[in-house]
């Protein structure tokens, strides 16, 4: 037994842990900074590193949310209140000293604190790195989620993986990505507080073995396992305000004490270690690429850590209160799987119930299927999780018999309700056959869930209509939908401190816990004084951006231009190829001289590629090529600048949103689940330029369709146009966009890398694109000059913003938090201890 495992024979006596509560004014602030910087860390004034004053004051601020962390987990454990876990592979917390001084309320008292003391709080935690836990919306939706319940002072902890590498650093080299490990770890993180005494034993390999106890019961074992250890790193998500702090409990994967001596004797130390350094290696990096077999393997490995973890934890925990009956686990627990990663966990749950607390079949199942939600997050048939059966069967063997139990168990229903519907059967199954049979997690993430939800009101209409057709007409009752919102505190109050400022002064304070407070913005839309009090904080953070912008780019931006921007992962379907190409467009029309009624644009896009994904790359390199053709022509000059913005990350948009005109939302209709960074965009009063695809939809109600410029096929336009597609026809017909192609072909963006962009050309002029870039070219192009033209009208411009700023309370994650408490989880309200 570990000694960290063994029972302590002496504890401290209460009243040393009786403590004063700790001062939270700017005196008390500054001699518990002093004292982790001088005694701590070992500072004196001839420390020139930024780092130790960040630490220090890290150390400061995570005191104050450990008294109010022990208390929340006290009042959890001492009112035995249901608990849900949300479960994902990626939460992109980005930076937490900022939120943890905001969340506090120690904002003011930080600063004086650090004043007195001769340094700046805005200094020091620009100094504090993103911590890369994962590559685009669905980590940092997991993270304003976390948020929310603890705002909301609901008892739900997330569980993930502390990756050592997160997110690689993205550069630019010559105009093409270039990917650099981000050891975000590698100078420790001051916010995390490892549980050693929590860590679970994981099984890999192996086979299994049945035999009949004396029951006649058919009792499985899992054998001959290569295990692997799960350390917990608990990191604190503090509510805004309200003492409560939650948990987000990541697992970090390490050897087991075994070691081969046979191999060491035998004078092979790297066979020896090779099971340590296969362990290592499941948390070592944020979503290995998965063209490989061996990437296909990690990434798998990955998924079941994660499920099995947590699910133990969460067991261990459950025995802790209620000891050893689970007949009310199911009304006091749920889990919420985010996306189809964690979808093997209701495998895993039934295996740990089954196997480890001997629990028979129907009574494991009736827990596990009213424990499971599974939120869905892509309409992309190709992003659903299938995985080789001939990989299950060599990693996860048990994992698999319980599988095809599920199955055929799942398949006797279906068959009952729809007798001989072989194709139906077929389609349903949760292994799809083949020469290579797979195994499809989604379904078995459907199969074993009390609730379905969609992320947006057209994501989840189509996914009963298209992908989850045939469960729906099994099962609609599970279905939901859920659209996504995002947290007001980072991506509102802490971000664009003017506006905060404004808006406390104009509408109160109640909005930053309570978004459609920002209704009573509406009639400020047409007071010209708060207007031009708008505009200028608008001004003061389109200043910011271009600061940012000069440093990192080397491009000077007009503040009187148009700050068009697009910052989301690089892919086919989100279109930045359709922007660049509407780019293309106004650099021609310079050229011509067709310049008059010009509204002078600053087009910036951000946003990082797959390393395995070509065309995406290709699109990076595009833009950078384009850009700097622009950027060094004369004739450009202060009508039209360009900026790729590399190594996009959390951090850098919180400065990109507030400094925000036109939000670029062009994914290609019926494509986008829900999207939310055009949330962000919305609440900081930038206007949005879309489709009619995924949250976009419900922006455009909420916020009138006369203040969103609304372009493109719809959903059901996109799907009806498929079968007689003809872009080469278009592109013949259309002028503009027949010149736009024209300088693309004759290789003006690349003269001296002849042939680069032909792969782009041919997707836009292929019949099969399934993007539809050249079908909704022109009507891009009308609504951009609609922009134009508005943004050129200053006070109808800022009446626009002004009414996307107030119209955008529904977007708070706060409501969306309270949906699926209502709806899916049914959680209490619960205050931390005194």
């Amino acid at each position: 037994m570990s000694s960290l495992n063994k029972p302590i024979q002496n504890r401290p006596n209460d009243h040393f842990l009786d403590l004063p509560p700790l001062p939270m004014d700017a005196e008390g602030l500054a001699d518990g900074f002093s004292r982790y910087y001088a005694y701590t860390f070992g500072r004196d004034h001839d420390c020139q590193s930024a780092y130790y004053p960040y630490k220090a004051l890290a150390m400061t601020l995570r005191d104050r949310l450990m008294e109010r962390w022990k208390q929340t987990r006290a009042a959890y454990d001492d009112s035995k209140c249901k608990r849900a876990y949300y479960l994902s592979l990626e939460f992109l917390m980005g930076r937490a000293l900022s939120n943890a001084t905001l969340n506090l309320g120690l904002d003011q008292a930080a600063e004086q604190g650090l004043y007195q003391l001769g340094l700046a709080l805005e200094e020091i935690a620009s100094s504090e790195p993103d911590p890369g836990l994962g590559n685009g919306g669905l980590g940092r939706l997991a993270a304003c989620f976390l948020d929310s319940c603890a705002t909301l002072q609901l008892p739900v902890r997330g569980y993930g993986l502390r990756y050592e590498y997160g997110m690689f650093r993205q550069l630019i080299e010559k105009g093409a990505q270039v990917e650099e490990p981000d050891h975000w770890l590698r100078d420790g993180n001051p916010w995390e507080l490892e549980r050693p005494e929590f860590t679970q034993r994981i099984p890999f390999g192996g086979r299994t073995e049945s035999h009949r106890d004396h029951r006649g019961r058919t009792i499985v074992r899992w054998v001959d396992t290569h295990d692997v250890l799960a350390v917990p790193y608990d990191i604190p998500v503090p509510g805004y305000r309200n003492d409560t702090v939650n948990t987000l409990r990541l697992w970090k994967s390490a050897a087991t004490d075994e070691f081969d001596l046979d191999e060491f004797n035998a004078g092979s130390y790297p066979e020896s270690v090779a099971q340590k350094n296969a362990a290592e290696h499941i948390t070592m990096v944020l979503y290995p690429n998965d063209a490989s077999e061996n990437g296909k393997e990690l990434r798998l490995r990955q998924q079941f850590f994660l499920a099995s973890a947590s699910i133990k934890d969460v067991l261990r925990d459950w025995i802790r209160l209620h000891g050893h009956d689970f007949s009310r686990f199911a009304e006091l627990n749920s889990f919420q799987l985010n996306d189809t990663h964690p979808a093997v966990s209701v495998a895993e749950l039934m295996r740990q119930l089954i196997d480890e607390h001997d629990l028979e079949w129907d009574e494991a199942w009736d827990i596990t299927s009213h424990t499971m939600a599974y939120t869905n997050h892509t309409l992309l048939p190709e992003a659903l999780e299938r995985w080789p059966v001939r990989l299950f069967r060599q990693l996860l063997p048990r994992i698999l018999e319980i599988i095809y139990e599920i199955n055929a168990r799942f398949l006797a229903e279906v068959a009952l309700r729809w007798p001989g519907d072989n194709d139906r059967l077929r389609r349903m199954s949760l292994i799809e056959e083949g020469d290579d049979p797979q195994m499809r997690m989604a379904y078995l993430a459907i199969v074993g869930s009390y609730s379905v939800n969609g992320v947006a009101a057209l994501h989840s209409t189509l996914l009963v209509e298209g992908l989850f057709k045939d469960f729906h007409e099994l099962w609609p009752h599970k279905f939901n939908n859920k659209t996504n919102g995002v947290t007001p505190r980072r991506w509102l109050a802490q971000c664009n401190p003017g506006l905060h400022e404004l808006l406390d002064e104009t509408i109160g304070t109640e909005w930053v816990c309570d978004l459609a407070q920002l209704s009573k913005l509406a009639p400020y839309a047409d007071d010209a004084a708060f207007r031009k009090r708008w505009h200028a904080i608008k001004q003061d953070n389109k200043r910011r951006l271009a600061e940012q912008i000069s440093q990192i780019c080397r491009i000077d931006l007009p503040l009187d231009a148009i700050f068009d921007v697009q910052v989301k992962r690089i892919h086919e379907y989100k279109r930045q190829l359709l922007n660049i190409l509407h780019v293309i467009h106004l650099y021609s029309r310079i050229k011509q001289g067709d310049t008059q009624d010009w509204t002078p644009r600053c087009v910036l896009v951000g946003g990082k590629a797959a390393p395995g994904y070509y065309m995406a790359k290709q699109i990076i390199k595009l833009i950078n090529n384009v850009s700097q053709v622009i950027n060094k022509d004369p004739a450009t000059e202060g009508l039209l600048r360009v900026a790729f913005i590399p190594d996009y990350r959390v951090s850098l948009m919180e400065v990109i949103a507030p400094g925000t005109d036109l939000s670029e939302q062009i994914s290609t209709a019926g494509k986008e689940a829900s999207g939310t960074g055009n949330m962000k965009f919305m609440m900081n009063g930038a206007v949005t330029i879309g489709t009619l695809d995924g949250a976009n939809i419900e922006i455009r109600e909420k916020v009138g369709e006369e203040n969103f410029f609304l372009f493109g096929l719809t959903a059901a336009g996109v799907d009806s146009l498929r079968h007689h597609y003809d872009p080469n026809g278009i592109i013949a017909s259309d002028p503009t966009l027949r010149n736009v192609i024209n300088l693309l072909e004759c290789g003006h963006f690349n003269q001296f890398e002849p042939g680069i962009f032909d792969a782009i050309i041919h997707s836009i002029r292929n019949p099969h694109d399934p993007w539809m870039t050249a079908a909704d070219f022109a009507s891009y192009v009308e609504a951009q000059e609609q922009a134009a033209a508005t943004y050129r009208d200053p006070e109808r411009w800022q009446r626009m913003s002004i009414l996307n700023s107030a119209c955008s309370g529904y977007f708070s994650s706060d409501r969306t938090i309270a949906e699926y408490n209502q709806d899916i989880w049914h959680l209490p309200t619960v205050k931390p201890s005194r």
